[in-house]
């Protein structure tokens, strides 16, 4: 265990709620450069298909997360963790909550798009299991940033035992 890690966090995940969105603001513009603002959050949330999920821990609200449902995928729109307390496994809990929700029958993949210069994001969702599919030209309105799509794919357990393995994949992870 590295001894720099501070201890990891358990937290309650639950549905946000409309008391949730100061904090949630907060840890917003303390993690992004181009921020969502209220009414984004809010128009986003007023659409059938848009969910809010927040971590909670000691009654503050520590992380948060917005997705859409779509037929066969749950695609992540708005991802963040309060900056002083990243790296206890807040995130990851957050994350393994929206892959429990896959299934091979139904919504079978987790997607989102991370910037470019988002290197932190992209290493986190990478040892999560998700991939990169594609790159995004010109993604964000606010810059001339490319965005990689990430992709995480529900694998049953069967279907894990039958993976190729080669040499380098096991070398490199």
């Amino acid at each position: 265990m590295d001894p720099k890690k501070e201890i990891d966090i358990n937290v309650h995940i639950r549905w946000m709620i409309r008391r949730d969105m100061p904090e949630v603001l907060c840890i917003e513009k303390s993690s992004f450069e181009f921020p969502w603002s209220e009414e984004d959050f809010i128009r986003c949330l007023r659409q059938r298909n848009c969910i809010g999920m927040v971590a909670e821990y000691d009654e503050r609200v520590v992380g948060f997360m917005i997705y859409e449902l779509h037929k066969d995928q749950l695609h992540v729109l708005n991802f963040s963790v309060r900056p002083d307390v990243r790296r206890r496994d807040i995130g990851m809990q957050m994350v393994n909550k929206l892959i429990g929700k896959l299934s091979q029958q139904r919504r079978n993949r987790i997607v989102l798009e991370i910037r470019e210069t988002n290197l932190a994001a992209q290493m986190f969702f990478k040892n999560l299991g998700f991939k990169a599919v594609s790159v995004l030209r010109d993604y964000y309105d606010d810059t001339v940033e490319d965005a990689y799509v990430m992709q995480y794919r529900f694998k049953s357990p069967e279907h894990k035992a039958l993976e190729p393995v080669n040499r380098i994949t096991r070398i490199a992870g």
